[in-house]
């Protein structure tokens, strides 16, 4: 096996890990929401990415040991509240999915603004340099159609977890979402294809990697 080649099948391992602690995870959440007796495990699957987020924050933090005992005293003030997060965990569920939803509609909704350079646009840039007119129009417009997506899904997380049985919620949430996200993805690039001269495609992979790049530059220059 070339150095290439181990260096592609070690990529895949990576996301195949990752795709399969995504579905193990949202099973776990469809489980623990619909569960008749709410108790500490959905509560625990309820908690687990916000405190794996704010310690993965605190390490990388420039005050790490001031950040991470702050992490550490949130945990002991969640073991102290351990009562109400088992009687309320679907509400952490509901701000989970909605509030990142929300968080994703606001990310891309504030690059439409006037003078602001649409979020894809500025991806697209970082792939291709210069854009050619059919592409600048075309990314403005998969921004515009990103933000209507994330709020929608945003809507009916509420509207749902209100309305209608928290089973239902769940499924919609938990195991439904994953999937509307992946056909979003789908049409979107079917559409580009379509759309757009070969000269002005990327691939999804292309894509990520520009995210990556973006993210890796915009840390860079923070102080």
């Amino acid at each position: 096996m070339t150095a290439a080649q181990a260096a592609g099948l070690g990529r895949a391992c990576r996301w195949g890990a990752v795709l399969a602690l995504g579905v193990a995870y949202a099973v776990l959440a469809h489980l623990a929401s619909i569960s008749p007796v709410p108790d500490y495990t959905g509560a625990l699957v309820a908690i687990l990415p916000f405190v794996g987020l704010a310690l993965a924050m605190a390490w990388r933090s420039t005050r790490r040991a001031a950040m991470v005992a702050a992490c550490l005293a949130g945990c002991l003030a969640l073991f102290a509240l351990r009562d109400w997060m088992v009687a309320h965990y679907n509400w952490v569920f509901l701000l989970q999915h909605a509030g990142i939803y929300a968080l994703l509609c606001a990310a891309f909704g504030r690059t439409l603004k006037a003078g602001s350079t649409p979020l894809i646009t500025g991806l697209a840039r970082t792939v291709h340099g210069t854009l050619s007119p059919a592409l600048l129009s075309y990314t403005r417009s998969v921004t515009w159609a990103w933000s209507i997506y994330f709020g929608a899904i945003t809507v009916a997380s509420l509207f749902l977890f209100w309305l209608a049985p928290i089973s239902v919620w769940s499924s919609f949430a938990n195991l439904l979402s994953p999937v509307l996200l992946v056909l979003m993805f789908a049409a979107e690039y079917a559409v580009r294809c379509w759309v757009l001269p070969p000269a002005d495609r990327a691939g999804p992979l292309e894509s990520i990697r520009a995210y990556r790049r973006a993210s890796a530059s915009r840390a860079a220059q923070q102080p």
